[in-house]
């Protein structure tokens, strides 16, 4: 059965202690800093305002953002909720909740925009993470879209979940089914079957457990190549960010996430 809100609960409080661990704090630090608007909490959404990276960061300030990288890319071959070359030399890494406006806002607007630019140029890799804020019902919004991956189609029905605000009763499990079988799922006894799995269980456990690990208390929350960029901003924002991650890679090769 889908994880509950008090589950959540736990694994933040969780998340709250690993956070005071030296190596994390400097990463959460800056994470904080940048997640202050255009993005959704479990309390609310905020207004969105620019969030771009700063020109000139200092080598230890870069020297963390590349320790980031190397933490959250994976670059997993055949990863089903990862778009783009496995080595293209930036990674945008988010953490989004199917229940959050705002990543819904940036899945409709500025993805297919930065797919068409940079994803099918070979220059960026999309790596999608579960982190789930609102409780059950994003639990299973979550697990329905890691089944369809299993079968490849995680992003047909990430898409159909986002095209518009979804809440509640709205991701019920008959209403997840039916919106499977839209997006081109075939086998839907597995689909129903690995909602409900240990591996469906695991590999939310890992997204929010990274999340937390690093800091993020909303959603959404992107990192580009480490860079934290600060909620569903406008496009402009995240091909700066992109840009500059690009250039970044290569001139300073070790800027590029090494993934793990």
């Amino acid at each position: 059965m889908p994880a509950s809100a008090s589950r959540t609960r736990k694994l933040a409080a969780v998340g709250a202690v690993l956070a005071l661990v030296v190596a994390v704090i400097a990463i959460g630090v800056v994470i904080a800093k940048s997640t202050q608007s255009g993005n959704e909490t479990a309390s609310g959404a905020a207004p969105g305002t620019s969030s771009s990276p700063e020109a000139g960061e200092d080598p230890a300030q870069q020297k963390m953002f590349d320790d980031l990288a190397r933490r959250t890319t994976r670059r997993a071959d055949g990863d089903p909720l990862a778009v783009g070359k496995k080595d293209a030399p930036v990674v945008l890494v988010e953490y989004a909740d199917y229940q959050c406006s705002f990543c819904g806002r940036f899945t409709r607007e500025t993805q297919p925009e930065l797919i068409k630019k940079y994803v099918d140029a070979g220059t960026l890799r999309i790596e999608f993470r579960n982190f789930t804020v609102f409780g059950a019902d994003s639990e299973r919004a979550a697990r329905a879209s890691w089944a369809a991956g299993q079968q490849g189609r995680f992003w047909q029905l990430h898409d159909q979940l986002y095209a518009k605000t979804r809440k509640g009763s709205a991701l019920a499990e008959d209403k997840l089914v039916s919106l499977a079988r839209d997006s081109g799922v075939k086998d839907i006894d597995r689909f129903r079957a690995d909602m409900k799995s240990a591996d469906a269980d695991k590999a939310l456990k890992k997204d929010q457990d990274e999340g937390y690990q690093l800091g993020v208390q909303s959603t959404p929350s992107f990192l580009v190549n480490g860079r934290p960029v600060a909620g569903a901003q406008p496009l402009e924002v995240f091909s700066q960010a992109v840009d500059e991650a690009a250039r970044a890679a290569k001139d300073h090769p070790a800027a590029k996430g090494a993934g793990k």
